[in-house]
């Protein structure tokens, strides 16, 4: 299901038909420096990744991740929308672009249209972004789309510390 257009882009609910893509997103070299080796080899493993991840997320949050492909041509490049952790009060941000569309303005394009449609369709407020402190393109893309560092999380005593955004700020 479409979600929304920009300018560039389309984005819409995964399906399980986008396992190859998902396998090149996953073992791209950024989503395994800043995000993490999800240890997704097999198409088998990127199907389960979305029945578990996405797609139950729009089943019981009526959001999550959602696929962005350019809107000329539908080629998959990149994913942005909105999770919902066990860890943070309220949903938020994630984003992550394959390597050739890195620069293009593509992920701030997906994400600012995110942001809106999160506010003005979820009704989600605040919406958080999570990064870590070496991750300085997400930490600066997360301030363009209006988020402010307001605090900072350590799920496991021996992870790197998390920063947390929030489009609130607190007074």
């Amino acid at each position: 299901m479409k979600i929304l257009d920009t300018t560039r882009l389309t984005l819409r609910e995964f399906i399980l038909t986008d396992t190859n893509f998902i396998l090149d997103l996953v073992n791209a070299p950024n989503w395994l420096k800043f995000i993490g080796n999800r240890g997704i080899k097999t198409n088998k493993e990127a199907e389960e990744y979305l029945l578990t991840g996405p797609l139950k997320s729009y089943a019981t949050h009526g959001y999550g991740l959602w696929l962005v492909a350019l809107k000329n041509t539908n080629i998959p490049i990149g994913m942005c929308g909105f999770l919902k952790r066990d860890y943070l009060k309220n949903p938020d941000i994630g984003f992550a672009i394959l390597p050739d569309y890195e620069g293009l303005g593509y992920t701030y394009e997906a994400a600012i249209a995110a942001i809106h449609y999160g506010k003005n369709n979820l009704k989600l407020n605040p919406i958080l972004g999570i990064t870590t402190e070496d991750n300085y393109k997400s930490r600066n893309l997360l301030e363009k789309i209006g988020l402010s560092e307001v605090d900072t999380i350590k799920l496991e005593p021996d992870q790197k510390e998390l920063l947390v955004f929030s489009t609130e700020v607190a007074e």
